[in-house]
């Protein structure tokens, strides 16, 4: 098992809660785990990239290569596109549709949306939208992991058990309000 993964968005959109709960998932599995140190702007509003490494055997770089990323999970439309050229010809663009223009050149929508539709293996969801509709506006961030589950070849309840553990010390209900996040995620798996 090897899966190469890079999380990106923008600063307090829950880049780092992504990667703390697959890496819960992943080390419970006794896998191996690497993950870079977020480049870009931890402040709320900077561009935000991590790169993770799952895999069976020892991994010897933290760092993902030009066309090696299997999974690319955005919280951002452009940000996605900013990563393309890391991944793999196979591998999965899932992103949110909705932009966070903070640039005052932001491209144009509609460009970026055609953009992403172009790529073979590609998920786009309004995902502050459906956190809104199912009254978890805070969890966005897990129901765009929810969408990645079968991407990153991680099975369900070893992410479901990981947030279990990652948010316990915040109580059941932010608990279960991120459990409800990744099933609605995992409904709009392709």
């Amino acid at each position: 098992m090897k899966t190469d993964i890079i999380l990106c968005g923008v600063g307090g959109q829950g880049i780092l809660s992504i990667a703390t709960i697959i890496g819960e998932a992943a080390m419970k599995e006794n896998l191996y785990i690497k993950q870079a140190e977020v480049h870009g702007m931890s402040q709320r509003g900077g561009d935000v990239q991590s790169n993770l490494r799952i895999s069976s055997n020892p991994i010897s770089s933290d760092l993902i290569p030009l066309g090696g990323a299997d999974v690319i999970i955005s919280m951002e439309p452009m940000e996605a596109l900013r990563y393309l050229p890391f991944l793999a010809k196979d591998g999965w663009i899932i992103t949110s549709s909705a932009p966070f223009v903070n640039i005052p050149n932001y491209p144009d929508i509609e460009k970026i949306k055609q953009d992403l539709e172009s790529v073979k293996n590609v998920i786009v969801l309004d995902i502050e939208q459906a956190a809104k509709d199912n009254g978890v506006p805070r969890s966005a961030n897990v129901i765009l992991l929810g969408a990645a589950q079968k991407a990153l070849g991680i099975e369900y309840d070893k992410l479901e058990d990981a947030i279990r553990r990652v948010f316990a010390r915040k109580g059941d209900a932010i608990v279960e309000a991120n459990i409800k996040a990744l099933a609605i995620g995992k409904a709009a798996q392709k």
